[in-house]
């Protein structure tokens, strides 16, 4: 099973849409996971429509429309892995101390908020995962999104993608 994991597209206001690369994952993936910050519906409504399947959450800058359509954390059992989704964790301090008192029983944890990619292991064995952002990289390098494949009930190939964006030249 192959997954797409993003967060904080921020539409329209950091980005007028999602950059063709992540368009392309989404058509690549059968799970897209959304850890929230999508700012419009209308990104909700694109990939409602593009993604095989979608598991999305709010985040602190959806407005009422969003929190209406979609949880504030998501669970879910995907080729026999228990995920949770999340947009906000806290400091980085101390993260996966408290996702295992906040998550137990999770396999997995992906979250957003910060648009820094992350990438560890807590000390129960939950993974936890930050895409970053594809369309707004604040102090990182580059934008970015992160895929992965679930296989045998194990998480596997996890890849932190940097995003091209049409302004930029190779």
């Amino acid at each position: 099973m192959k997954l797409l994991l993003i967060s904080d597209t921020h539409v329209p206001t950091r980005a007028r849409s999602l950059p063709a690369p992540v368009l392309d994952a989404v058509d690549r993936a059968d799970v897209v996971v959304h850890a929230g910050d999508w700012v419009d519906a209308a990104t909700l409504d694109l990939l409602q429509a593009r993604a095989r399947r979608l598991v999305g959450v709010w985040g602190n800058n959806d407005g009422p429309a969003l929190r209406r359509r979609l949880p504030e954390v998501a669970r879910v059992v995907l080729g026999g892995l228990r995920f949770a989704v999340v947009h906000e964790t806290g400091q980085a301090t101390g993260r996966e101390a408290r996702a295992d008192r906040d998550f137990p029983e999770t396999d997995v944890l992906v979250f957003g908020h910060s648009h820094i990619p992350w990438d560890t292991v807590s000390p129960a064995g939950m993974r936890l995962l930050n895409p970053g952002s594809p369309t707004d990289r604040r102090r990182q390098p580059a934008c970015t999104y992160l895929t992965a494949t679930v296989a045998d009930g194990a998480l596997a190939d996890v890849r932190l993608v940097p995003v091209r964006r049409a302004s930029e030249r190779p």
